[in-house]
């Protein structure tokens, strides 16, 4: 969203606002936690505010990447190392 916003709204105050409605819309059309409208928030703020040299395609791309690869670092180390049951006392 914030790709599409930065590149044929412009960055401004009102598209940036519309961006963060429409992204709590969203999440609350699929029914998502709050935890994600906070990361759609922080995404959409990173690729829509924040100067950049490259276009805001490129920087959503990336973005996206990064957080799949954290995801998927995290669910492998889940799975190489469990967390071990607690011992009652």
């Amino acid at each position: 969203m914030g790709a599409l916003l930065a590149t044929f709204a412009g960055k401004t105050v009102p598209v940036y606002g519309a961006g963060i409605f429409l992204c709590g819309v969203i999440c609350a059309a699929l029914r998502m936690e709050r935890s994600a409208f906070r990361y759609a928030g922080i995404t959409l703020t990173i690729v829509l505010l924040i100067a950049h040299t490259q276009p805001a395609w490129i920087i959503a791309v990336h973005r996206f990447i990064e957080i799949s690869l954290g995801i998927a670092v995290g669910l492998l180390l889940t799975v190489i190392w469990p967390e071990s049951p607690a011992v009652a006392s």
